[in-house]
């Protein structure tokens, strides 16, 4: 299905773009298209698992296994993305395959913790189509007017949005994750070691995220500085 966006996305919704730019454009697509539905999925097979089988080392249900699969799906394709349109980014190339790591051993190797993950999940992509709009936005500001005054507008509430779920929320639910697997309560069902890799995955995604939006902060002060400084020259 992703393949399919992909081309859709490269051959036809973006095949008047400059060519530099129809990869990202045409990743973006098929995040667009992973990003929001998986928030809501994540969800709705988070609040179908029964109460008392709710929790850190709940076995996986097949509705979660299913979710773990289109996450899969997606960053399979976007990983084959980066190793053939921007082999040198490693930090994203990284990113993917230390993702598909946890939602592989997650959903096949020992098939409990689907509910931690999906947590995860939707935090990560709560902010996926604000993301993925600014991006775009981003992407044609120098060539498009429009997309220029929309890229600005969306700026400041998606760098707030971004901090608030990456650097408060995202945190504190890792807190009592790793306060949960590192006190032993699912050495019976996840291995220890797998736990630990979870974890420092999750702990490395979050700070990059925030050294990330952080940069991105520091550059729309300086630029908002630039134009104060201009108008009273």
């Amino acid at each position: 299905m992703f393949v399919i966006i992909y081309l859709i996305a490269y051959y036809g919704v973006f095949r008047n773009w400059n060519p530099k730019y129809r990869p990202e454009a045409s990743s973006c697509l098929i995040s667009l298209a992973h990003g929001t539905p998986a928030f809501f999925l994540a969800i709705i097979a988070i609040a179908n698992q029964s109460q008392s089988q709710r929790g850190f080392a709940s076995p996986n249900t097949e509705l979660q296994n299913i979710v773990l699969d289109y996450s899969i799906s997606y960053f399979t394709m976007d990983l084959i993305h980066y190793l053939v349109f921007n082999p040198n980014d490693v930090l994203f190339i990284g990113h993917h395959l230390a993702t598909l790591f946890v939602f592989v051993t997650c959903r096949y190797l020992v098939s409990h913790g689907a509910f931690a993950i999906l947590i995860l999940l939707g935090l990560a992509e709560v902010t996926s189509f604000c993301q993925n709009t600014w991006t775009l936005a981003g992407v044609r500001k120098n060539d498009v007017a429009a997309a220029g005054k929309l890229y600005e507008f969306l700026s400041p509430p998606f760098y707030a949005f971004y901090s608030v779920v990456r650097g408060i929320a995202g945190p504190a639910f890792v807190y009592k994750m790793g306060a949960f697997y590192l006190c032993g309560a699912a050495d019976n069902v996840i291995p220890r070691w797998l736990v630990v890799s979870w974890l420092v995955v999750v702990v490395v995604a979050i700070s990059v995220s925030i050294l990330w939006v952080a940069n991105l902060w520091v550059d729309l002060f300086k630029q908002r500085s630039g134009k104060m400084e201009k108008k009273v020259r």
